[in-house]
């Protein structure tokens, strides 16, 4: 069984990223940081960085399927209306980071990225203060703009796109944190479906991977929102930022 192979993957290398899905799902709920187990995964796996980064899309849609099954009423607690509008705005942002990844590559981003998740880190860390700073109610046409982007940059590469969101989301607007966490995981599960589904047509997916990958998000996605509740919102916070941080260092020295 240890010679089989699965689309040039040991059967045993695709039962380790299926495991390791586990905690991308786990850890991509609670932190919005799925790709710093993930991606470095795929890697190890054989794949080449364009195919890790296309596959490890197309399995991070798990994390929103199995947190959102979890945690349906939050997510639908809210107006039904702007949720469909965000809906679309992930859809249509995801797919233009999709399409820009396959004509421009990864290496055009790659010096920037890491500088937007420790922005993005820092203003999560921030947000408390800069929210008791601002005067008024928060402008909603910054939240929709940053929407777009954060979706965009979800589906052209995706690595601390949850803390990016987290970050907009409790600066730009008045959305409670635990409602946060998981329109992030449904927002950006929309924004990597439409990435994919561009992927799938033009991209070069690893089937096998996508799929172990997949089936294993959807579990730790499903343990998420559990988890979630036993732990108090400021130290969550200083998690995702730190977390944001490491990763940072990670995609600067890789």
């Amino acid at each position: 069984m240890s010679g089989v192979e699965v689309l040039g993957i040991p059967l045993g290398v695709l039962a380790l990223i299926a495991l390791a899905g586990i905690g991308t799902g786990l850890v991509g709920y609670l932190t919005g940081l799925a790709s710093l187990v993930s991606y470095p995964v795929l890697l190890a796996a054989g794949l080449s960085p364009v195919a890790a980064n296309v596959s490890n899309t197309l399995g991070l849609v798990g994390v929103g399927v199995g947190s959102t099954a979890r945690a349906l009423r939050t997510v639908t607690g809210g107006s039904r209306r702007t949720l469909a509008a965000q809906l679309v705005v992930a859809a249509v942002g995801g797919g233009l980071g999709a399409a820009l990844l396959l004509v421009a590559g990864e290496s055009s981003f790659t010096a920037v990225v890491p500088w937007l998740i420790v922005l993005a880190s820092v203003l999560l860390l921030l947000s408390p203060q800069i929210s008791r700073l601002r005067a008024g109610e928060p402008n909603p046409v910054v939240y929709w703009i940053g929407l777009f982007l954060v979706c965009c940059y979800g589906g052209y590469f995706g690595a601390g796109a949850g803390v990016m969101y987290l970050a907009l989301t409790l600066i730009a607007s008045s959305e409670l944190f635990t409602r946060a966490m998981v329109i992030k995981s449904l927002l950006l599960g929309v924004s990597n479906l439409v990435a994919s589904l561009i992927f799938i047509g033009f991209g070069p997916v690893n089937w096998a991977a996508a799929i172990a990958l997949g089936l294993g998000c959807v579990v730790g996605g499903n343990i998420g929102p559990m988890i979630q509740r036993l732990i108090p919102e400021q130290v969550l916070r200083a998690v995702v930022a730190a977390g944001g941080f490491f990763l940072a260092g990670w995609l600067w020295w890789r």
